[in-house]
């Protein structure tokens, strides 16, 4: 059984992955700070606190993040006509002028071949760049090609370490990968508290993998106590939205007394209750 439970953790990796990048967003920055102030009489005080290498920094910073901007327009066709290569021709500008949320989208241009050609090795330059700057998502995205050994040697000492950076900064998709990496031992010592630890951090999160793959560390009694009511709660969080949670839960439910059954769904009712992200996936 701990076989097929290794398959299908690693099939999962890929899910987490789309699912933590695909929500990750642009992060707040100084002139998200300065545009919240425009037109009063704190803009300026605004400006001064956040480029406190004067008027010429937050020009530069401005024209940057409009260059930026406007990429995501064409990526999403927002405003103009959809158009991935001037997407890509906007976002290289800004990119080269340093800013990450910028090199983080231009990989992901040319991991994905949109707009450039495929080319894991651009996409790796460009989110090491970003990563290098502390973009939790290009950390995620860097983890992940030495993960598969996309565009670099295969190495996960060297993804668990992105992932960590990722993780330490509360990203969901890299917490429940590092637990990947902790529960099979790759580039960590195999650790199934540390597994369930992270599996937890991105679940109370609401990413439905590492809902599903904690309750499955229930089921098994790995790196916790084995509790077939929390398993089943866990298990009930990620099923509507997550086809091997369901699996699971019809599984385990024919396991269970009628009393454990109703305990763990009131158990997945109060978490509800008390999340925040319940049913955004993760945040």
């Amino acid at each position: 059984m701990h076989s097929d439970y290794e398959k299908l953790i690693r099939t999962t990796l890929i899910a987490a992955l789309i699912v933590a990048l695909a929500i990750a967003g642009a992060s707040a920055g100084p002139l998200e700070g300065a545009d919240a102030a425009y037109g009063t009489s704190d803009y300026w005080v605004r400006i001064q606190r956040s480029f406190p290498n004067g008027v010429p920094d937050a020009q530069h910073r401005f024209i940057t993040e409009a260059q930026f901007r406007l990429g995501m327009h064409y990526y999403f066709g927002k405003g103009v006509p959809q158009n991935d290569a001037d997407a890509v021709k906007w976002f290289r500008l800004a990119a080269e002028q340093g800013l990450d949320r910028a090199q983080f989208v231009l990989g992901k241009s040319y991991q994905n071949g949109r707009g450039v050609p495929q080319n894991y090795g651009e996409a790796e330059k460009w989110f090491r760049l970003a990563a290098e700057q502390g973009l939790a998502a290009a950390q995620l995205a860097l983890g992940f090609l030495y993960s598969v050994g996309q565009g670099v040697p295969q190495d996960y000492g060297e993804a668990a370490k992105w992932y960590r950076l990722a993780a330490e900064q509360g990203a969901a998709g890299a917490e429940f990968d590092l637990g990947i990496q902790y529960q099979l031992g790759q580039g960590v010592p195999r650790d199934y508290a540390e597994a369930a630890k992270w599996y937890r951090l991105a679940a109370d999160q609401g990413l439905y993998p590492a809902q599903h793959n904690l309750g499955l560390m229930y089921y098994l009694g790995l790196g916790v106590p084995k509790d077939l009511v929390t398993a089943q709660m866990w298990f009930y969080l990620a099923a509507p939205s997550y086809i091997p949670a369901r699996k699971n839960r019809d599984i385990l439910e024919k396991q269970m007394t009628p009393d454990q059954i109703a305990e763990a769904q009131k158990l997945a009712r109060e978490w509800k209750l008390k999340s925040s992200t319940y049913g955004q996936g993760a945040q």
